[in-house]
């Protein structure tokens, strides 16, 4: 990754039910692997600490700054989430999100310890490698995962993540808030200052838009009879309702959802289809619980994330 490249990077309970998957290559699995799962940043090189000498400093706008290390950190009472993550610069139907198990402290305790004062709008967050984001204060305080993450799928957070710890903010765009190799942590006003991207000209609020993909059929040219067609949906931090595939532009048909730990995390989708031979283009939209449809007309990621219905073609013989 070079600094010329866009960034990186859910509350509601679904209705989702639990179906049984077959055993399709291809398919997304609930959690994306460690080494899978993707990775865009401004690292030319990526850091390596030594998590005995690392500490990270609260400050600001607060009335108690002070300084956490790595050994605080694993003392503290941590909590689990599945939170999926996805980079503004991902293209309709693109492979730049990922879903995780984070572990870490919940950044509103850590905040809280800091005292902040009544006007530190925004949090504000630098690597160690001079990489910064900011995000509205009150996210940290309305339900939704915040965290100081040191963990990932029930490992210690990869060199490649953020070791030693990093921030994992559900709903929002990683170029806002997914700052890792995390060296300090500053509350400011909200126009005291921008992060890294915001001068190259992204939005400065950046809410992960509702998505779905088709990752399933990956083969083009299938034989007639039962295929799956399936994918993932997301929906931060609504939560998906409900997936339908669009067939040669008929009518909109439901699909199975599996299950999902909360809105915050990515669903599996599937629909058994019965094809018969010629040539077919499938298109896929989800629905949010609050029944907000996923768009169809195209949006460009810039400057704050891309828009569309997933398409693909295949030939059925």
């Amino acid at each position: 990754p070079t600094t010329t490249q866009a960034p990186t990077t859910t509350q509601a309970p679904t209705t989702t039910q639990a179906i049984e998957l077959p055993n399709i290559d291809g398919l997304s699995s609930l959690l994306t692997p460690n080494d899978k799962f993707y990775r865009i940043d401004t690292a030319l090189v990526v850091p390596v600490i030594d998590p005995d000498s690392w500490s990270v400093s609260i400050e600001g706008l607060v009335a108690k700054p002070y300084n956490l290390t790595y050994e605080d950190l694993l003392k503290m009472k941590v909590e689990e989430k599945i939170v999926t993550l996805c980079c503004v610069s991902n293209e309709v139907g693109g492979p730049l999100v990922g879903n995780a198990i984070w572990t870490g402290i919940p950044l509103r305790e850590i905040l809280e310890r800091a005292e902040p004062l009544p006007d530190a709008e925004q949090i504000m967050a630098w690597s160690v490698d001079g990489f910064s984001a900011g995000f509205p204060t009150k996210n940290v305080f309305d339900g939704r995962t915040a965290l100081l993450a040191f963990g990932m799928n029930g490992e210690p957070l990869p060199f490649s993540h953020g070791f030693p710890a990093r921030l994992v903010v559900s709903g929002l765009y990683g170029y806002v808030s997914a700052v890792k190799w995390l060296d300090r942590i500053e509350l400011t006003s909200w126009n005291d200052k921008n992060g890294y991207w915001i001068p190259r000209g992204w939005s400065k609020e950046a809410p992960i838009k509702i998505s779905s993909r088709i990752d399933v059929p990956k083969i083009r040219k299938l034989q007639s009879g039962l295929q799956p067609i399936a994918g993932v949906a997301w929906a931060p931090n609504s939560g998906v309702k409900q997936v339908e595939i669009a067939i040669n532009n008929e009518r909109w048909e439901k699909c199975e959802l599996n299950e999902t730990g909360s809105g915050e995390s990515w669903v599996q989708w599937l629909y058994r289809w019965n094809a018969h031979p010629g040539k077919y283009q499938i298109r896929v939209r989800a629905t949010r619980n609050d029944g907000y449809i996923q768009p169809s007309s195209t949006v460009a990621p810039a400057p704050d994330g891309a828009e569309g219905h997933h398409t693909v073609k295949v030939t059925i013989t």
